[in-house]
């Protein structure tokens, strides 16, 4: 089996009882790896169904949705479970926090999955008592995504992140837009819902399209920031040249996140 190992910082063990919880650290961290390459490849799969099963690409109940959630997914996990090897915190911690966000991740993509095989909508969808109950528990999913990915966040923010020249801008840059995702992720669910719960389904469909390019754009800041990062540390650049660069593509990414953020205003 290949190894998927990410470049990470070495640290020295600081107890008798280290060693044990980064093990277990190190074991989480293959597990999510793989399981965001199985995510991926899952994603990837589907659009080989959308070309023999054909339908519609767009809407609610398509192919669409198994195929961009488990890439999104899988390489939001594999980032995960790299990038948060520079946040400062306990093994144990970080190995209970991403071995929940791993298990979210491939609950979310399953339901999602499940349902368009279904012929069905996986978001907002009451019409069956499974519906309703695959849909909620994709919104609770949701709403723990934005836990943990919080909770990474303010680790990342309370104590300098590690890495080479820039790395802690990159992390600190890339979760801050992270939490845009998370806001507007958590704004299409909370109107979704309402609009469904108030006898509107079809406008809770429609509903979350002007937030989708914010959504999108902001969800991969923490994997694009911190990969130019270390991109840059294999060069020859100074520490401030390349410190320089990764703040100058952080302002960049900030403006694409404002662009799709007044798009969704404007269309909201």
């Amino acid at each position: 089996m290949p190894d998927l190992a990410l470049p990470s910082p070495r640290l020295p063990s600081s107890s008798a009882a280290e060693p044990a919880a980064v093990s277990r650290s190190g074991l989480v961290d293959e597990i999510a790896r793989w399981a965001g390459v199985f995510l991926i490849l899952t994603g990837l799969a589907h659009l080989v169904v959308f070309a023999v099963d054909g339908g519609a690409w767009e809407g609610p109940v398509s192919w669409r949705k198994p195929v961009t959630f488990g890439v999104s997914f899988g390489v939001t996990l594999i980032a995960l479970a790299w990038v948060t090897s520079y946040v400062p915190t306990g093994a144990r911690a970080r190995a209970v926090l991403l071995g929940l966000f791993t298990a979210d991740c491939v609950l979310e993509v399953g339901g999602i999955t499940l349902q368009a095989w279904r012929g069905v909508p996986s978001h907002l969808n009451m019409e069956t008592r499974f519906d309703a109950a695959v849909s909620m528990t994709l919104a609770v999913g949701g709403g723990l995504l934005v836990v943990l990915l919080s909770a990474f966040a303010v680790l990342a923010f309370r104590r300098r992140p590690r890495g080479p020249a820039g790395m802690a801008l990159a992390l600190r840059a890339g979760f801050a837009i992270l939490l845009v995702a998370l806001v507007s992720g958590a704004g299409m669910i909370a109107r979704g819902v309402y609009l469904t719960r108030t006898g509107h389904q079809l406008d809770a469909y429609s509903s979350t399209a002007p937030l989708k390019p914010l959504h999108g754009v902001s969800l991969h800041a923490v994997l694009v920031l911190p990969l130019l990062a270390w991109a840059l540390s294999r060069t020859g650049w100074s520490a401030a040249a390349r410190h320089r660069t990764v703040s100058a593509a952080a302002g960049a990414y900030g403006l694409a996140v404002v662009a799709a953020g007044v798009w969704a205003a404007v269309t909201w």
